[in-house]
Order: C-alpha cells, then structure tokens, then sequence
C-alpha cells in the first residue's frame, strides 16, 4: 500500500502577506478617517449654535432679585395689555386697573426666535391711538415669541413675553 503525503495546509496561498507596515497604514487610515469626521462635526455643531444661552450666569443670578420685584410690582398695577398680529402688523393695547388707555409710555416690541437668537426682530411701534401702538411685522412664519415691554422715564414698567405663531 502506498503512502501518501498529506499537508496541514491546504488551502491556496494568499496574494500578500499580512505585514507590519500593511496593518500600521490600516490603523492610521482608520484613525485618520475618526478624526476627520469628528473634526468636521465639531466644527459645523460649534459654528452654527445660535441658541439660547446665558453670557453670565453670575449676572443673572444678582439680577434676578431685581426681576422678582419687577414681576411683583407689575402684577399689582393689574395692566391689561392686548397684542394681535395679522396683515403683516402688530397691533398693542395698553390700559389700566380702571379700563383707561395708558399714555405717555415707550413701548418696545420684539420677535424673539425661541431657539435661534440671530433671527430676533425688533420692531419699530408708532402712537395709533390712546393707549394703542402698530408695528410692521417682518417676520418669517413659524412659532416666535413676542417680547413687550413698556417703560417710563427709563424704568421698566410691564413686561411680557407670548408665544405666538405668525403665519
């Protein structure tokens, strides 16, 4: 009976041999690639955050006392203040405790872009009337939030902020 040779390999041999240097380059490709895409990531998520975000959150805390007690005062002159938007305008109104139209107040009134400052408007409110001012509105449409305050002799007097959505 003849014997024959067997081999523990009998597969085909490869093209390459798997080298040092063949896994170093895959390794630093791989790397490479990662570090690229986290750099440009990082880049466009830094780059176009417009949201909102306190500059100091120090200054806010010391003023927020002086909010409290703007709030307070303000709740207790009992104002009834009315905006309505449409036909590309802003239309305001200001009166009393009594019902009668508030005078001789600046008025300032802004759209406020609830996740994107870079998109604000500020608007320009001209005298319509006792106790009633108008606004051009230029606005894209969508949900905004519309920021009035009323002032006299620079104190702050009323202020408020409404969610409105402009079509």
């Amino acid at each position: 009976m003849p014997t024959r040779a067997t081999s523990l390999d009998d597969s085909p041999p490869a093209g390459r041999p798997l080298t040092g240097r063949a896994v170093l380059l895959c390794f630093v490709g791989f790397f490479g690639v990662v570090f690229t895409a986290n750099f440009f990531l990082v880049r466009a998520a830094v780059t176009s955050f417009g949201g909102v975000e306190t500059e100091s959150s120090y200054q806010a805390g010391l003023v927020f006392r002086q909010e409290s007690e703007a709030a307070a005062a303000q709740e207790a002159r009992h104002w009834q203040v009315a905006a309505h938007i449409g036909d590309g305008r802003v239309e305001m109104s200001a009166r009393d405790a009594q019902g009668l139209p508030l005078a001789g107040l600046d008025v300032a009134m802004r759209f406020h872009h609830p996740t994107d400052r870079r998109f604000d408007v500020t608007l320009a409110p001209e005298p319509a009337g006792a106790g009633t001012w108008q606004a051009r509105e230029s606005v894209p449409p969508g949900q905004w939030d519309l920021v009035i305050e009323l002032s006299r002799d620079g104190t702050r007097l009323f202020r408020s902020t409404n969610r409105v959505i402009v079509h």
